[in-house]
């Protein structure tokens, strides 16, 4: 029989830190989130309600209060409410600028990596350095180039295209520039990391074999950097599904996704349950993404475990 060890204690502690925080920083909030989704707050103020009741034995979980996302009233029809609306357009939002991310930011991350070694600090750099600004300061920033009377506007008109401010704050192309312009470096970064490591004679084996550039790009470049792409999709798409600020700043009344939704539920309307509830969904429309990362970027070893 083979011997079985375990692990040192300085081992045991490693391991066990980032398992202490997932509990402590994710799973137990959720448990709260989802305790206080199934709470009758009826008319009082807090919440937290018990859900037993010691008397009778029984357990009152309130189902309503996910119902009610996915149907207005008893003879509602189905999958017509705001929520749902607001669900679909958080979804279609945030795969909107995944995919400009992508597209902007994988020639970005190409150029980085093929760059000299030299440089790609400087280059590196220069993709990190808007995290050394203020979130909420940046989005602002967008709202005075955007306005009316804004730099765009203004650079337009005094070039004579145009003879009135075009408007475009609070329109889904402030929202997607927003948004693309805060998520951009979630995209390089992953990329950049994996494409820096790919063999580039590859290329060249693919020229002398009669590949174009584009052809040796799409079959040699593109399958080797899967990972990369799917790791920056992921980082974007997830953020940008629960997105309050941006939204809230640069979105107009119709661009209303489901993190103000979620905030007008419990800041506005106090409907707690029903707030925690439609965050417990949000959480579950993010899992699926994260299944399908992890079904494509897993170890096969584990998988067969």
């Amino acid at each position: 029989m083979a011997n079985f060890t375990l692990p040192m204690p300085g081992k045991r502690f490693v391991i066990s830190v980032p398992y202490v925080w997932l509990v402590a920083f994710f799973l137990l909030p959720f448990l709260i989130l989802l305790y206080i989704s199934f709470v009758d707050m009826g008319n009082d103020i807090s919440p937290f309600k018990p859900l037993w009741d010691s008397s009778t034995g029984l357990l009152h979980l309130k189902y309503e209060n996910y119902w009610s996302i996915f149907r207005t009233g008893d003879g509602g029809a189905l999958f017509q409410t705001i929520y749902i609306e607001a669900y679909l357009r958080s979804l279609w939002y945030a795969l909107c600028t995944a995919v400009l991310c992508l597209v902007i930011g994988y020639p970005f991350s190409y150029f980085i990596a093929r760059s000299k070694p030299s440089v790609r600090p400087a280059l590196l750099m220069m993709v990190m350095l808007p995290f050394w600004t203020s979130f909420l300061l940046r989005v602002y920033a967008w709202k005075g180039i955007l306005a009316d009377q804004g730099i765009v506007n203004q650079v337009l008109m005094g070039l004579g295209l145009i003879t009135e401010p075009i408007q475009m704050l609070y329109t889904d192309v402030s929202m997607l520039v927003g948004m693309t312009y805060v998520y951009l470096p979630f995209m390089v970064l992953p990329l950049y990391a994996n494409l820096v490591k790919m063999d580039f004679r590859l290329l060249e084996a693919a020229y002398d074999l009669g590949a174009s550039p584009f052809k040796a790009f799409w079959l040699v470049t593109v399958p080797l950097s899967k990972a990369g792409i799917i790791a920056g999709f992921m980082l974007v798409f997830i953020p940008c599904v629960g997105e309050f600020v941006i939204p809230s700043l640069l979105g107009g009344p119709e661009n209303i996704m489901i993190g103000r939704v979620v905030w007008d539920e419990m800041f506005t309307s106090n409907n707690w349950p029903r707030a925690t509830a439609l965050a417990v969904v949000m959480i579950g429309l993010i899992v699926v993404p994260l299944a399908i990362y992890y079904h494509y970027t897993g170890d096969p070893a584990d998988a067969k475990k």
